[in-house]
């Protein structure tokens, strides 16, 4: 039997530095192109897309949307869950995220009327509680970040020589030299060939950087000073093979690309990223002819495309200690970077507080109007703007650059409304009185201090931008 290959794009609108204005530009210009492909090649994939973004999707392209949904009724796309807004799980109370997962699955019914079972954790940030939310949530099985998962055996730690660092974006660099290390090991390379299982049952997909990055390369066709040329797909043909020949010796599939969907169609974050120039989102039509080679290239190495379900129903099972779990560094998140580094810039230091102090006044209420079915409604419509607040692109990267201004006064926005949807439930409880509980007053001012405080700093991109249209006005 052929070995599988899962290509697993995932989409994020609320990305940081994309001006809400431009998503339904992505949406044209990366996801409508991406299904057009696979309904031509009859190529299966993953797609993966936060709550958020299927809403964003239905709202302003609903053809998008229902090409989406013809592509998962006739079995060529499966679609992967995640939290309803794109949050740093790892950071948060796990209570939010194990909800923010369950509105992500509702939504993935509302807009599509498929539920998925695999799960796709923001940023592969971890924390010991993952695996418990999302098998408690629903999912069946998780994708993991292999890279994380492999720095925590102590010789691979020590061969790739990283060193874990919040103030950084990554250490992508460096996680080249896990695929030295594994090459001729198949106790390692059965990890990213098999399905892994945890103790309590959940299924665990990996992927990794040193797959993924160089097929990103290949998207961009970038040099930028760090090859004469770009990628080549010779290249690419060279990596797939080896690994065809791992996966039929060591399992049965492999999942190449796991990275972000926006990067087939746009030049997405590539340029912020990998060199922190102020370039968002340009146009990359040549990404999509691209990625069809890559499609091209997995087929000529003799893979079979499928799904999700596929690999997980069809593949063998390693039975996975909870202790090795246990060995992968709590607030490590993928490309060899840190959670913490989302809790690090001095925007999340800012707003973190205000949604924590937010979020318990949800929790007080709710314990004390737990039998006021209005006052509820109005308390989980908080929750929900609260976890909003939390999104994660209004909270990186960190300095030099920065997020958008419009991606910081989302978080804003969303932390007035949970507060006027707190002294709601409160009025609806008959309780406006009790301000020992939460005080919406108070909370406004803090909210509004939060507001100039952060609008009054600088934003990265925001002086090149002004200089460019400066020019453009006087000539």
């Amino acid at each position: 039997m052929k070995p599988r290959i899962l290509f697993l794009p995932h989409g994020n609108l609320q990305y940081s530095q994309l001006d809400p204005a431009r998503r339904p530009w992505v949406i044209d210009n990366s996801y409508d192109p991406l299904f057009d492909l696979v309904e031509r090649t009859g190529a299966k994939i993953g797609f993966e897309a936060s709550g958020e973004t299927l809403k964003v999707m239905a709202d302003t392209r609903p053809e998008v949307m229902a090409k989406l949904k013809r592509l998962m009724d006739a079995g060529l796309v499966e679609g992967v869950g995640s939290p309803y807004t794109h949050i740093m799980l790892a950071n948060l109370p796990p209570e939010i995220g194990l909800e923010s997962l369950k509105d992500g699955l509702n939504a993935w019914e509302q807009y599509t009327g498929h539920r998925p079972r695999l799960g796709w954790n923001p940023e592969c940030s971890w924390a010991d509680f993952l695996p418990d939310i999302f098998k408690e949530a629903g999912y069946d099985s998780l994708v993991m970040d292999g890279d994380s998962f492999f720095l925590g055996f102590p010789e691979i730690r020590e061969a790739t020589g990283l060193d874990f660092d919040v103030r950084g974006h990554s250490n992508k660099s460096k996680l080249f030299r896990i695929e030295e290390y594994i090459k001729d090991k198949p106790e390692y390379q059965k990890y990213l060939t098999n399905v892994s299982r945890t103790e309590s049952g959940l299924n665990l997909l990996f992927r990794v950087d040193f797959f993924a990055n160089p097929m990103l390369w290949y998207l961009m066709g970038a040099t930028e000073g760090n090859r004469d040329t770009p990628i080549d797909i010779s290249e690419i043909s060279a990596l797939l093979g080896r690994w065809k020949e791992r996966a039929e010796s060591t399992g049965s599939f492999v999942i190449p690309y796991a990275e972000d969907a926006e990067y087939i169609g746009t030049s997405a974050y590539f340029y912020v990223k990998q060199f922190g120039h102020a370039r968002f989102f340009e146009p990359e039509p040549d990404s999509i002819k691209r990625f069809e080679s890559l499609l091209q290239t997995a087929n000529e190495c003799g893979y079979e495309f499928a799904t999700p379900s596929e690999i997980i129903d069809q593949s063998d099972v390693i039975e996975l200690p909870n202790s090795r779990l246990q060995q992968i560094e709590r607030g490590s998140a993928w490309h060899g970077g840190t959670a913490r580094a989302w809790l690090n810039t001095p925007h999340a230091r800012i707003l973190d507080p205000v949604c924590q102090a937010v979020f318990q006044g949800v929790q007080r209420l709710q314990a004390e109007l737990s039998d006021n079915a209005e006052a509820m409604k109005h308390l989980d419509n908080a929750r929900k703007e609260v976890t909003s607040a939390y999104v994660s692109d209004s909270r990186w990267p960190p300095a030099p650059t920065s997020p958008g201004r419009f991606n910081v006064r989302e978080s804003i926005e969303d932390l007035k409304k949970a507060n006027r949807s707190l002294e709601k439930a409160m009025i609806a409880g008959q309780i406006q009185d009790l301000r020992s509980l939460y005080s919406p007053n108070i909370m406004s001012t803090q909210i509004l201090s939060v507001e100039e405080e952060l609008m009054a700093v600088e934003y990265f991109g925001e002086v090149a931008t002004e200089k460019a249209e400066a020019v453009s006005t006087s000539s």
